[in-house]
C-alpha cells in the first residue's frame, strides 16, 4: 500500500486534496501533515487519514516524515521564500530516504519565472534527480473567497494593483481532482509538469463585472498604484510579507504577456474546469452582503 505525505494538509489547496483522496478507492495511505496541536486535532476528527507532524522550520520533523511516505505532494507556504534554506533539505533527505516521487504544487509560469520561489524549488527538485510532477496552476478563484473576501463583503470592490493585466482562472476543487489522479496514477506523470488553467483570459474589471450581474449589486474595481496599495493594507494590519506576494501576483502581471489557457485539466480528468461565472454562481451565498 503506498503512502502519500500531504503537506499543507489544513489549507485551501491541502483540503481539497484530501476530499478526493478519500473518495477515490484505489489502494493507498493517506499521511495528512500539521504544524499545530489544532491543526492535528482537526485533522484526527477527519476519517481515513493519518495526522503526520511536519514543519519546514523543524528538520527533525520532515525527515520522519519523509521516512514515512513513498510520495510527497509539496506546497510552498507563503511566507517561506529562502529556498535553500528550507527546500534543499527536503530533496537531500527525500533522495536519501528513497522516495518515489515529489508532486510539487508551483505556479503558472514558473519554469521562465527566474526571481520567484517556485522556480528555484522546482530547479532543486530537478536537480536532485528524484521523480517528479509540477502542478503549475493559475489564478486560484477562490482568492475572492478568502484574501479578497473582506474588501468585496465590507466595501463592494477589489483593491488590487493590476491594471488591465488579463488573468487565467482555475478553481481548486479542479485542481484537487487533478492532483488526486497524479497522486493516484504517479507512474504515469513521472517527470512531468503540466500547466493548470480553464479557458478564461480575464482582467479585475471584468471578473467585477461578472461579480456583480451574480451578486445583484455593484463591485467595482480600483487599481491603486503600489504605494497606496501598500499603505491601505497596512492600515489593515495585513502582514507585510504577504503585501509583497500579493503585489507579486497582481502588479507583476502588468508588465508580461497575457498567460495562455490549457486543456490539461479536461484530458486528466475528463471534464470542463468550471469557469469564473460558475464559481460565483456556486459561492454566491458566501459573497453577498451581510445587508443583502
Amino acid at each position: 500500500m503506498k503512502k502519500l505525505l500531504i503537506t499543507g494538509a489544513t489549507g485551501n489547496v491541502g483540503e481539497r486534496v484530501i476530499h478526493f483522496l478519500k473518495n477515490n478507492r484505489q489502494d493507498f495511505e493517506i499521511l495528512a501533515c500539521y504544524r499545530s496541536e489544532k491543526d492535528k486535532a482537526r485533522l484526527s476528527k477527519i476519517t481515513d487519514i493519518t495526522p503526520v507532524f511536519f514543519d519546514f522550520e523543524d528538520i527533525d520533523s520532515i525527515k520522519l516524515a519523509i521516512n514515512q511516505c513513498d510520495i510527497l505532494f509539496l506546497l510552498r507556504p507563503p511566507h517561506l521564500t529562502d529556498v535553500k534554506k528550507y527546500f534543499e533539505p527536503i530533496t537531500h533527505l527525500a533522495k536519501k530516504s528513497g522516495l518515489e516521487q515529489i508532486v510539487f504544487l508551483s505556479v503558472q509560469g514558473a519554469e521562465s519565472s527566474t526571481l520567484i520561489p517556485h522556480h528555484k524549488i522546482e530547479k532543486l527538485i530537478v536537480e536532485s534527480g528524484i521523480n517528479f510532477t509540477f502542478l503549475r496552476p493559475a489564478y486560484f478563484m477562490q482568492n475572492f473567497t478568502t484574501t479578497l473576501k473582506r474588501d468585496i463583503l465590507e466595501k463592494d470592490e477589489i483593491f488590487l494593483p493590476a491594471g488591465n493585466a488579463k488573468f487565467t482562472l482555475i478553481d481548486l476543487n479542479d485542481v484537487g481532482k487533478l492532483t488526486t489522479t497524479i497522486l493516484t496514477n504517479n507512474e504515469l506523470h513521472i517527470n512531468q509538469a503540466y500547466t493548470l488553467t480553464n479557458q478564461e483570459q480575464l482582467t479585475f474589471q471584468q471578473m467585477a463585472a461578472i461579480l456583480s450581474e451574480e451578486l445583484g449589486r455593484k463591485i467595482n474595481f480600483k487599481s491603486p498604484n503600489l504605494l497606496n496599495f501598500f499603505i491601505q493594507k497596512r492600515r489593515e494590519k495585513v502582514p507585510t510579507a504577504f503585501i509583497l506576494v500579493m503585489i507579486m501576483l497582481h502588479y507583476l502581471p502588468r508588465f508580461s504577456s497575457t498567460p495562455p489557457t490549457t486543456d490539461t485539466v479536461e484530458k486528466l480528468i475528463g471534464s470542463k474546469p468550471i469557469n469564473f461565472r460558475e464559481f460565483v454562481k456556486r459561492e454566491n451565498s458566501s459573497l453577498k452582503s451581510p445587508s443583502s
